[in-house]
Parts: C-alpha cells; sequence; structure tokens
C-alpha cells in the first residue's frame, strides 16, 4: 500500500511559489492581450467593410477550432521558420494563449455589443457623436456590465491553460512541479499539491463569477 508523504515538499517550497508566481503573472499577461485582442477583433466583425469581417471571422475560427497544445508548439517551431525571427519559450507561450484567449474573448464582446439597444447608438447619432464615440462612451460601458461574468469565466479559463506551456520549458507551476516529481520521486504528492494550489486560487473566482450572474439576473 502507498504511504502518502507530503512533508517531503516542504524542501521544495520556493520551487512552487516560484512558478506559482509565474503562472499567476502569464495569466495577467494574457488575459489583457487576449481582451486586447477579442476587442479589436469583435469591432471588426461589426464593421461595415467585408474584408474586416472575413479576417476576423477567418482568425477566431482558426484558434477556436485548433488545440491550444497545437498552437503553443506551432507558434514556438513553425512561426520562427516563417517569420525568420527567432522565439522564446515565453514569447511564444504569451503569443498563443493571448490569441487562443482573445478568439472567445471576441465573441463574448461581440455578443455583448449586440445585446445593446440599437436605438441608443442612433440616439448618440443623433447627438452628432461619432460611432466611435458612441461606442466607447455608451455602447461598451452597458456592454462590459453584461458580458463580464463570461469574461471572468473565459479568464479562469485562460488560468487553467497556462499549465500547457511546460511543453514549452517555461518555468511555471506545472513545469516546477515536473522537476519536483523527478527529483524527489514523489509524483503523486506533487501532482495533488499542484491541484490543491489551482483548486485554492480558482475556487473562489468561481463563487464570485456566479454570485455576478445572479445579481445580473435579479436586476434584469
Amino acid at each position: 500500500m502507498y504511504e502518502w508523504d507530503f512533508s517531503i515538499l516542504f524542501g521544495y517550497r520556493w520551487l512552487f511559489l516560484q512558478g506559482l508566481g509565474i503562472t499567476i503573472a502569464f495569466t495577467a499577461a494574457i488575459v489583457v492581450g487576449g481582451i486586447a485582442i477579442g476587442l479589436l477583433a469583435a469591432i471588426c466583425l461589426l464593421s461595415r467593410f467585408a474584408v474586416l469581417r472575413a479576417v476576423s471571422l477567418g482568425f477566431i475560427e482558426v484558434f477556436r477550432c485548433t488545440p491550444i497544445l497545437v498552437q503553443l508548439i506551432w507558434f514556438y517551431y513553425a512561426l520562427p521558420i516563417l517569420v525568420g525571427i527567432e522565439m522564446t519559450p515565453v514569447t511564444a507561450s504569451l503569443l498563443a494563449l493571448s490569441c487562443y484567449g482573445g478568439s472567445f474573448y471576441a465573441e463574448i464582446i461581440r455578443g455583448g455589443i449586440v445585446s445593446i439597444d440599437p436605438g441608443q447608438q442612433e440616439a448618440g447619432a443623433a447627438l452628432g457623436m461619432t460611432p466611435a464615440l458612441v461606442m466607447r462612451r455608451i455602447i461598451l460601458p452597458q456592454a462590459l456590465r453584461r458580458m463580464g461574468p463570461a469574461l471572468m469565466n473565459q479568464s479562469i479559463l485562460q488560468f487553467k491553460n497556462t499549465s500547457l506551456v511546460s511543453v514549452l520549458a517555461v518555468p511555471d507551476l506545472v513545469y516546477q512541479g515536473q522537476m519536483v516529481a523527478h527529483d524527489s520521486f514523489r509524483p503523486l504528492e506533487t501532482y495533488t499539491a499542484i491541484a490543491v494550489a489551482y483548486f485554492v486560487i480558482l475556487f473562489p473566482l468561481t463563487v464570485f463569477v456566479r454570485r455576478r450572474e445572479r445579481k445580473l439576473r435579479v436586476s434584469a
């Protein structure tokens, strides 16, 4: 019978903390980058120019319909050959995860924008506001409130997606856990501790999102 011993992991606590810090920093970067990309893609989707709509739709479908693990490997190994620029594991991971998240953020943002009554845009235009000003001051603030829970849910998924960057040897929490498991010969304890760390961080966030969703339903 296997004897569990988590005490041995205490000696590797700084590796775990370093990996957790990198995971959190990565998440913040890809969430910001993904939302920026998603906002641009969503606006292009709603553009009156067919070319912009086609390019944006193609981008969204390519990243939504291919596995993120394949994208990570492609960005690291194939993209540098195509563009002639050397790609570090961190850069490739940031680009791949930001674009992947952006494809999902784009649909969330687009849905939030189209949910706003078109009459408000017409009212803004009647007041002499430009379409960009109407979008920034009237449409987006209201849409953001409605799509907030969906954006947060996608951001939670982004946090979990960072675990895949370990395949490119980015020293995140999972990668550091792999090193600890190999060094300590305690993979069960190591990966259990990693799972607990993810749960402790993400469970409160999911509870917060559920409460926000309930408040939106009540106020709707």
